[in-house]
């Protein structure tokens, strides 16, 4: 979900170059804490612009907080993929204008804006304290104390599965068994995805590079030591091995079924019983629902390769070059209180990251109808408790995790680089960043 472009810290140069000349003053407004919102705070009436992307479960959200306050007009922006949303970031905030009042940033992104936190508002305020697990506040939370984000979504990661195409192959399909099946490292699960592909036309997954992604999420350091030097990626044994094991499968043993994830041809073979798992954090179910539309046979395991993982999770911000920096406060605490937590979650399946929504029965007893039923609630919180390791990503992790993504899909999707070759490229790649 969260590639970049080999040029991306060139792009971060260039925008803290250009950041230096732009600012905006910080504003320090009280949110409205709770599930309903409070009104405007004149009859002035105002507009306000939300930009996300993929899917954050707003759409009927922002009805909701208009109707709430008439003298608001909530306007949604969505973006069809994280990457177009980060670069209209990046060239907006460079321009010193033209940014939303709100805008969501993915998890991976905020080291880089962390650079530039003088053009967004501190969102710290005792109103919202202690909303959010522990390490979601951390992570959008300055050396100085600066609160950059709310947090949104995490994305505890599952196994979102065909049960159709594991019955045509002779594997179990119920949830509990595929659970048993699938449960151990990722050894286990391409060893099960090979005795799968034996006996089906179907891929066993999706995309090399989305599977890539769970399996550096369990790793403390995957590019950069924790005090923020990057490792350089000839000599990241840790990641080559990754790389190894993930090309192994995706190309010498054939269960990948060479897409780029969040390309057409990805979004289409959801249609065409393209592939039969994929990972899955919470975010993902409503993306694999819309996809397979009128597709029967998904459903979810509350299993995890090699224990669980952590993918992606958002915040929203709010850009100091706003013009209603303290209405869009209030309208950020709000969409992200407990309460709106947990119905994006019943929209689109963006697992809650506040403590409140995370014990509530409300979300321990949802299921979801497309999943034939499955309890979601539950197994999404049993894989968020699983979560015993959060990698560090500094500022340089966008760019030399862009290096990688491309060489997986040099290997997997272009068939223009044999595994060692495309390796040989990235690291090349990696040298020219000039990093170290």
């Amino acid at each position: 979900m969260h590639k970049s472009r080999i040029g991306a810290l060139a792009a971060i140069s260039a925008l803290a170059i250009t950041l230096s000349a732009c600012g905006g003053a910080n504003t320090g407004s009280t949110p409205a804490p709770g599930g309903s919102a409070a009104p405007a705070t004149s009859d002035e009436k105002i507009t306000l612009t939300v930009a996300t992307f993929n899917e954050f479960g707003y759409e009927e959200l922002v009805k909701e907080y208009t109707a709430l306050n008439p003298n608001v007009i909530v306007e949604h922006k969505k973006a069809a993929t994280a990457d177009e949303a980060r670069d209209n970031l990046n060239t907006r905030l460079a321009a010193g204008s033209g940014l939303a009042d709100i805008e969501a940033i993915e998890v991976d992104w905020v080291p880089e804006m962390m650079q530039y936190a003088d053009k967004f508002v501190d969102l710290k305020d005792d109103a919202v304290k202690g909303r959010w697990l522990d390490w979601k506040e951390a992570a959008a939370t300055t050396p100085d104390g600066k609160l950059m984000g709310y947090g949104t979504d995490i994305g505890p990661e599952a196994i979102c599965y065909r049960a159709d195409l594991f019955e045509a192959a002779g594997l179990p399909s119920d949830r509990a068994e595929v659970a048993k099946l699938l449960d151990g490292g990722w050894d286990t699960y391409f060893t099960v995805g090979k005795d799968f592909v034996a006996k089906s036309d179907a891929a066993w997954f999706d995309a090399a590079d989305g599977v890539f992604q769970g399996m550096i999420n369990q790793i403390e350091t995957p590019f950069e030591n924790a005090d923020g030097t990057p490792i350089p990626l000839g000599e990241n044994t840790e990641i080559k091995k990754v790389y190894d094991q993930l090309i192994t499968a995706a190309v010498t043993d054939d269960l990948s079924a060479d897409l780029a994830q969040w390309s057409t041809d990805w979004s289409t073979a959801f249609q065409n019983d393209g592939f039969a798992t994929m990972l899955c954090p919470g975010w993902m179910l409503g993306v694999i629902e819309g996809n397979a539309e009128g597709v029967e046979g998904w459903d979810i395991a509350d299993v995890f390769p090699g224990g669980g993982g952590n993918w992606g999770g958002s915040y929203l911000t709010v850009p100091t070059q706003g013009a209603h920096p303290e209405e869009a406060k209030k309208l950020a605490a709000w969409l992200t209180a407990p309460e709106q937590q947990l119905k994006a979650f019943a929209s689109k399946g963006t697992f809650p990251s506040q403590k409140e929504a995370l014990a509530s029965p409300e979300l321990l007893n949802s299921t979801n109808a497309f999943f034939n039923d499955a309890p979601t609630g539950q197994i999404l919180t049993n894989r968020a408790n699983a979560v015993s390791v959060t990698p560090f990503k500094g500022p340089n992790y966008f760019a030399i995790r862009a290096l990688t993504s491309d060489a997986i899909n040099r290997a997997d999707v272009d068939k223009t680089d044999d595994p060692e070759a495309s390796w040989a490229k990235a690291v090349a790649a990696y040298a020219d960043l000039g990093l170290s």
